[in-house]
């Protein structure tokens, strides 16, 4: 068979259209998992020989893999390491557990109570900075206490900040279509990496019970795009929040957001000076999500924005754009849509759909101190500035649309496309210049459709 033929689809109509042609791909070797003819374990994959262009293929089985691993190689743009599960009969992805797993022996390496998959840092190839790597296609679980492995050291507990995926370093790397639950953080990314995409994946039911500090995705890095995700809520009792994140050129597109002590905690970088130096830590771009507060999640808080370290000179101190989101408060308390951390923090909020379904009194923009730049959204008609004492400012740009109801098709399914008579239909006014074109829109569950090129848009994100 020819290494081509190995990949999905979908992979191969993205080499073909980048423009590779197959004698690139010649000396790739595809080593399958859990197939008739191929290896039975996965700790029999010579993972630290992987090279350029070459495949793992992990074939779903009825019984979980309980085995763990480092990817610690390095392929190139035109070929990566691609790491990828390969479905059951009725789409079941290959389930990777942390419980009870084991490690093979030639895979020595630091960290192994950190995480079930870790990215970067073993004693088993001389790579420094592994990248250009793809793992998809897999529900990895189970890497949180009292869970406990075997690995370099016999049995070990897993750490208060294990996850799912850890990545310790890493340059260019995707994350596409895996499920992370069941673990203390479902992914964690650590400062010194760079260019991270998290694409179509569901993080869910992570956490540590009592504790603030885990969540279901921490994040870190230059440069971090999440695109068509679900976030769901944490495990019972898990006070984390859903994605917290401390990185430079942070995007988040597309995405459902639901639950967690706060949606969205973007704050200070604390592991690496190069990204608080970098002009893109300045920037943040969040837009074309559904984020959902429900009733008894914790903070009234839907986003977080500035820092949160106590150091306020390594603040964010730029700009949250914040346009095209629907969201939506089931809420029985007021809830405020941004709390920022310092005066020299701002938001832009444009074309967005901001509704609290039991009274307008309990949705209020800001909390505390910040700088709002309020232009056209669609709003539940008596919101509030704050419901806490304010000293920051919301400067108007334009006026907003404002009703005790949106126009959902069901707000009580979670239907937030828009119904006919919608008063957010065709609504939005033109985006500030510089800011990315909404392109698309998030499907239930982890898709996306694109838009239309020409036309005028909808307030919010459907």
């Amino acid at each position: 068979m020819r290494p081509l033929d190995c990949l999905p689809s979908f992979l191969r109509l993205i080499a073909f259209s980048g423009g590779l042609l197959a004698a690139d791909w010649v000396e790739a070797a595809v080593y399958d998992v859990g197939s008739p003819k191929g290896f039975a374990d996965i700790g029999s994959v010579p993972w630290e020989k992987l090279a350029a262009g070459d495949v793992v293929r992990i074939h779903w089985r009825a019984q979980p893999y309980h085995e763990k691993w480092v990817l610690s190689c390095r392929g190139t743009e035109a070929k990566p390491i691609i790491i990828s599960g390969v479905p059951g009969p009725e789409g079941q992805l290959p389930v990777i557990d942390g419980q009870d797993a084991t490690t093979h022996a030639q895979l020595n390496y630091w960290g192994q109570e950190r995480g079930v998959v870790k990215i970067g840092g073993s004693n088993a190839t001389a790579v420094a900075i592994p990248g250009h790597l793809v793992l998809e296609n897999l529900d990895i679980r189970g890497g949180r206490a009292p869970f406990t492995f075997k690995g370099r050291r016999g049995v070990t507990a897993y750490s208060k900040d294990a996850a799912s995926v850890h990545v310790e370093i890493v340059d260019h790397l995707v994350l596409r279509n895996l499920v992370l639950h069941d673990s203390s953080n479902g992914l964690m990314v650590s400062a010194k990496s760079k260019s991270v995409r998290v694409e179509r994946c569901h993080l869910y039911d992570n956490g540590n019970p009592g504790t603030i500090t885990e969540h279901n995705a921490y994040t870190e890095c230059d440069g971090i795009v999440f695109e068509g995700n679900h976030f769901g809520p944490l495990r019972e009792g898990c006070a984390g929040n859903n994605l917290k994140d401390r990185s430079a050129g942070l995007v988040v597109s597309y995405n459902w957001i639901e639950g967690g002590n706060r949606q969205l905690d973007l704050v200070d970088a604390t592991g690496n000076p190069v990204l608080n130096a970098s002009p893109a830590y300045r920037q943040t771009h969040v837009y074309g999500n559904v984020i959902i507060e429900r009733e008894g999640d914790g903070n009234n808080q839907i986003v977080h924005y500035g820092g949160d370290s106590g150091k306020t000179a390594g603040y964010r101190k730029g700009v949250l754009y914040f346009y095209h989101n629907t969201v939506v408060s089931t809420r029985s308390q007021p809830i405020a849509l941004f709390r920022l951390s310092s005066e020299e923090e701002t938001v832009e909020c444009f074309s967005n759909v901001l509704h609290a379904s039991s009274k307008g009194k309990f949705l209020s923009l800001m909390c505390k101190l910040g700088l709002l730049k309020l232009g056209k959204n669609w709003l539940t008609q008596g919101w509030v500035p704050s419901v806490d004492e304010f000293t920051g400012k919301i400067e108007t740009l334009a006026a907003s649309e404002q009703g005790a109801d949106p126009g959902f098709v069901s707000l009580k399914d979670q239907d937030f496309t828009l119904a006919s008579m919608s008063p957010c239909f065709g609504a939005a006014s033109d985006l500030p210049a510089g800011l990315p074109t909404v392109l698309r829109r998030y499907i239930r569950h982890q898709q996306m459709e694109d838009l239309p090129a020409e036309g005028q848009r909808n307030l919010g994100a459907q």
